[in-house]
């Protein structure tokens, strides 16, 4: 299934960031009994922990600045998505001649199953979710993982060539590939995001479109027919790179897409047998808001067909699919007004997809720290949709600029935003949480950040004093 590559005894590891994803890595690894070193360029002080958990599993943590001295002893190191591939310490690792793997590469070459994944700017993890909810569904054994939450490393231990894996996976975790081969690839849409990582929007593209590098003929390319930057990437125009075959969806081009919308169903152009179109299920059916909810449900049930679901399972399957938290979901509405936590709204384009779904008058609550995105479509977005901005953040004020002409609040904390959101809000409105920035000015996540929301609305249900 996958390029053999098995970690065993004797060889050493060096494991390059200590979140998530690295500890995740260290875990498994221990248990091929490899030598495993570890380092993090944050300041000791903040490590302790993570030492800690790296130590419990036999891991040497190495300062950065001694990383010379273990240098010769590697096979390999493994990035953590979190480390850019410029950071002091993989640069040490190139001049010593040392491969460089991220973790999903790891998880691959450790990985029997066949990989369902995902990326684009917006809506992977409801893609993602949502795809492991069909094929479950339908009868498939499923893990999901990766930049969903859950470090995709640890849903492959274990897991089988007839079990399935999807994973999330993001542009930093693309940049690290070498053999990484889903037998699915999902590229969802390419908008501007992470600019203070990327030197450009053509820079960002290139690693989202490293999902599907590695594909060939025995392979399925999910593709967005929409996106101008994904469409290039259709054989009609010739471009080489999708070796895979290509199942494309869009809204706006039926006839070249493989589903599409009809008469508001939708609707499925097999590639091969019969080729009578197919319909799937009703868009108000799909348990999901907004015309890009329409595109992730289209993308996810190309991915289930191409693994081998039929359409008529998929039906009920889409159905009973349950919103995941901090994605347009409903918390509470008090007095007639309906309170929205989209707290995973981290970049512009996710802010604008939001104020898109909804007809009622919008009371918007956004900002955090910026990606080094340019706010002035969103702006624009939020001078057409929403009767009020409540602005937090680092990016409160730059936001509030680029919406200039709607009334605006600056708030210096969640309880205060979601006070004047109340207060600027009428029966029959929205208040909406969507950030469109990351939370870590503020809150340790995005979860963070969506649950101080939805405890700051219930505190609105408390009477004065209590």
């Amino acid at each position: 299934m996958s390029e053999a590559f098995q970690f065993g005894a004797g060889e050493t590891i060096l494991i390059i960031g200590l979140g998530r994803s690295g500890l995740a890595s260290i875990e498994v690894l221990a248990e091929h009994r490899v030598t495993l070193y570890a380092t993090d360029e944050k300041p000791l002080a903040e490590l302790t922990e993570p030492i800690a958990a790296a130590n419990a599993f036999g891991a040497r943590f190495i300062a950065p600045a001694d990383i010379a001295s273990v240098a010769g002893r590697l096979e390999c190191a493994i990035l953590s998505p979190g480390v850019p591939p410029t950071s002091p310490v993989v640069r040490s690792m190139h001049e010593a001649n040392v491969p460089v793997f991220g973790e999903i590469e790891l998880a691959y070459r450790l990985c029997d199953a066949p990989i369902v994944a995902v990326t684009g700017t917006k809506g992977k993890s409801t893609t993602t979710a949502l795809i492991g909810h069909l094929l479950r569904s339908c009868g498939e054994s499923v893990r999901v993982g990766g930049n969903i939450g859950n470090p995709l490393i640890k849903e492959v231990r274990g897991a089988g060539e007839r079990d399935w894996i999807v994973a999330e996976v993001s542009s930093f975790q693309l940049e690290t590939i070498r053999a990484f081969k889903p037998r699915v690839s999902v590229l969802l849409n390419i908008a501007p995001d992470h600019l203070d990582r990327y030197h450009s929007m053509d820079e960002y593209a290139e690693a989202k479109f490293r999902i599907c590098a590695n594909q060939s003929m025995t392979d399925w390319f999910v593709g967005n027919l929409d996106d101008p930057r994904i469409s290039a990437l259709h054989w009609h125009h010739g471009d080489a790179r999708v070796q895979a075959r290509q199942l494309w969806f869009s809204l706006e081009r039926p006839d070249q897409a493989t589903i599409y919308l009809r008469d508001g169903v939708i609707t499925y152009a097999p590639v091969s047998g019969d080729p009578r179109p197919v319909a799937i299920v009703p868009r108000d059916e799909i348990p999901l808001a907004g015309d890009h909810n329409v595109q992730n449900a289209m993308a996810a049930l190309l991915a289930a067909l191409a693994v081998g679901c039929n359409p008529e399972s998929l039906r009920a399957a889409i159905r009973s699919f349950e919103p995941m938290a901090h994605r347009l979901r409903t918390v509470a509405e008090i007095d007639g007004v309906r309170y929205v936590d989209d707290s995973k709204s981290t970049n512009p384009g996710s802010v604008i997809a939001a104020l898109r779904t909804y007809e009622a008058p919008i009371v918007l609550i956004a900002g955090g720290r910026s990606k080094g995105t340019d706010f002035s479509d969103m702006g624009a977005e939020i001078r057409r949709r929403a009767a009020a901005l409540v602005a937090i953040g680092e990016s409160g004020p730059e936001i509030a600029r680029a919406a200039r002409g709607v009334r605006s609040i600056i708030a210096d904390s969640m309880d205060d935003a979601v006070r004047h959101a109340s207060d600027l809000a009428e029966p029959g409105g929205i208040v909406l949480l969507s950030p469109g920035c990351a939370s870590f000015d503020m809150f340790g996540s995005a979860e963070e950040r969506g649950d101080r929301f939805a405890a700051a609305v219930q505190a609105l249900r408390e009477p004065a004093g209590a």
